[in-house]
């Protein structure tokens, strides 16, 4: 779906980003993860053309985004920001109504469309008719990531979209965002400097320093299958949890009991090891049931899991 060939973007001297390439496929969530000024958002914003490349080409669906006119590339891709950018002097309503109204939707498409996105981002029709700064700062988030998906574009652009946020809300808004429907079906491309927030929530993820990718690939990849001494060390005062965030439970499937009986309801065995252990440990549940995708059955216990665990990560070493 996203094309990124030998872009480079300098500003003066400064090679900000130095000839980087990556593809994203069609409804994957990559991460573009670094620190402060490593060229992450100066990326994502030449996707559509916030920034023009200094060299190189961007393709979107195949087309190159040259090719198109700034403002029309720009309606249909979503962009989240950061602080959310909502205009202050509009309501939620019009907030969200601006690439509607763009568009030229009737009015009661645009209704119908605002009214479906609020029910999903559980805000009632009460917060319509407010000031962004009548809003909590989650409320906020959750208006801007509205106003980014009320024309269903195929693609989503994200700078930050959880960092101004205290860390229970973050924690709040990451599970609403993995379980939105929405999105499942969008191409994402979101900037973080947030280890934790890239393990949660990429498929994949483009490690980046200096302007440079240094290595990309899944969270897995990156953890067990380290590039150099720079992926190691960006990771190892975490390990363990992203460790615990990367494994799913179908890689521990052929090392976990063997299978019962079948029972109505159980996790899918592409739960990460974490939230198995946030059931387990946390809900005071003593076993849990796993299904995967023959529609096969196990039952594990903590020690089980934590067995499992172990032997998993010794294979790898």
């Amino acid at each position: 779906m996203i094309k990124v060939d030998s872009v480079s973007k300098h500003f003066g001297k400064t090679k900000a980003v130095d000839s980087i390439s990556f593809e994203v496929q069609e409804q994957e969530n990559l991460i573009l993860l670094g620190t402060s000024g490593c060229g992450k958002t100066t990326t994502l914003k030449m996707i559509n053309r916030l920034i023009e490349p200094t060299s190189g080409n961007i393709f979107i669906n195949g087309k190159n985004i040259a090719d198109e006119q700034p403002e029309t590339l720009r309606r249909s891709i979503g962009y989240v920001l950061q602080n959310n950018g909502l205009f202050p002097h509009y309501t939620v309503a019009e907030n969200i109504a601006i690439v509607p109204n763009l568009l030229k939707w009737d009015k009661k498409k645009t209704e119908n469309r605002t009214a479906e996105l609020m029910e999903k981002l559980h805000l009632t029709a009460d917060y319509l008719h407010v000031y962004p700064n009548e809003l909590s700062g989650g409320q906020q988030q959750r208006i801007g990531l509205a106003r980014a998906l009320v024309s269903d574009p195929p693609v989503l652009l994200m700078d930050e979209p959880f960092g101004a946020l205290d860390n229970v809300t973050r924690a709040n808004i990451q599970k609403e965002f993995k379980a939105l429907d929405e999105l499942t079906r969008k191409t994402i491309i979101m900037v973080t400097h947030d280890v934790q927030e890239a393990f949660e929530l990429g498929n994949r993820i483009c490690l980046m320093d200096k302007g440079t990718i240094i290595q990309s690939g899944t969270p897995a990849d990156l953890l067990f299958k380290p590039a150099n001494k720079f992926v190691k060390d960006f990771l190892e005062d975490q390990r363990l949890q992203l460790e615990f965030k990367a494994i799913k439970l179908i890689d521990l499937w052929p090392l976990l009991p063997d299978h019962q009986k079948d029972k109505a309801h159980a996790l899918p065995a592409n739960t990460d090891i974490w939230s198995a252990l946030e059931l387990l440990r946390f809900h005071n549940a003593e076993t849990i049931d796993i299904r995967n995708e023959q529609n096969e059955i196990k039952t594990i216990g903590f020690e089980q899991l934590m067995s499992a665990f172990n032997q998993y990560k010794n294979k790898q070493a």
